[in-house]
C-alpha cells in the first residue's frame, strides 16, 4: 500500500517493486484481522486496543515492515540491571544483516512494567532508530531508557516510577513471542527502592 504518496509515489514503488530500493518503513498502526478482536467501544478504555494493550494475533503489527534483506539480533547489553526510580537504563542489542543486499533496519526497543500494580501497557514503544547495513554487517545499537518511560500513573493521572520487573525487548518489530516475528532478543532490569 502506499496510501497518500504524493505525485512521485509511482516512481517510488516501481523503484521497490524492481528491487531498485530496498525497503524499511514501519507501520505506524495495527492491521486487526477483523473487528471481532476489538472490545465494544462503549468507554475510552485503552484495553484490548493499540499495539499497547492489543493480545491478539494481528494481520501486521505495529512497527512491521518488509526487506530485501534479513536481519538477525544478538548481544543484549542493559546496563544497570538494578536501577533506582528515577535513574536512566543504557539498552544495546547488535544487529546483523544477514541476507545478501544491503539495506536499513528500523531497531525498535521496546518496555514492559512487569507486574504494575495499575493498569499499564503490556508493550510500550521506548525508541527506534533506523541503521544502513551491508550483507554480513554488524552494529551495536544503543538506547537510552529515562526515568519517565518507566512510570506508569496514578488514579489522579499523576505519573509515578514502582519498584519491580521490566522487560526490555529490542528487535526490528514488536515482539511477538508467539509468533517470533521481529527477530527481537528480550532481557530485563529491576527497579528498586
Amino acid at each position: 500500500m502506499s496510501w497518500y504518496g504524493g505525485e512521485e509515489a509511482g516512481t517510488a514503488l516501481a523503484d521497490v517493486l524492481f528491487g531498485d530500493y530496498n525497503p524499511a518503513g514501519r507501520l505506524p498502526v495495527t492491521f486487526y484481522r477483523s473487528l471481532d478482536q476489538l472490545p465494544p467501544f462503549e468507554n475510552y478504555s485503552m484495553a484490548g486496543r493499540t499495539y499497547r494493550y492489543f493480545e491478539g494475533d494481528p494481520v501486521y503489527p505495529f512497527g512491521f515492515g518488509i526487506s530485501y534483506t534479513t536481519f538477525a539480533y544478538d548481544g543484549l547489553k542493559i546496563a544497570p540491571e538494578r536501577v533506582e526510580a528515577g535513574q536512566s537504563v543504557q539498552v544495546s542489542a547488535t544487529v546483523t544483516n544477514t541476507g545478501e543486499v544491503a539495506g536499513d533496519e528500523v531497531v525498535q526497543v521496546y518496555l514492559r512494567d512487569v507486574a504494575a500494580s495499575v493498569p499499564a501497557p503490556i508493550r510500550k514503544l521506548a525508541g527506534f532508530r533506523r541503521v544502513r547495513l551491508e550483507p554480513g554487517q554488524r552494529e551495536e545499537v544503543s538506547f537510552t531508557l529515562k526515568s519517565e518511560q518507566m512510570s506508569v500513573r496514578d488514579d489522579e493521572g499523576k505519573p509515578f516510577v514502582e519498584p519491580g520487573e521490566f522487560e526490555v525487548s529490542v528487535g526490528g518489530g514488536q515482539p511477538l513471542p508467539a509468533t517470533g516475528e521481529g527477530g527481537f532478543v528480550i532481557g530485563g532490569f529491576e527497579v528498586v527502592e
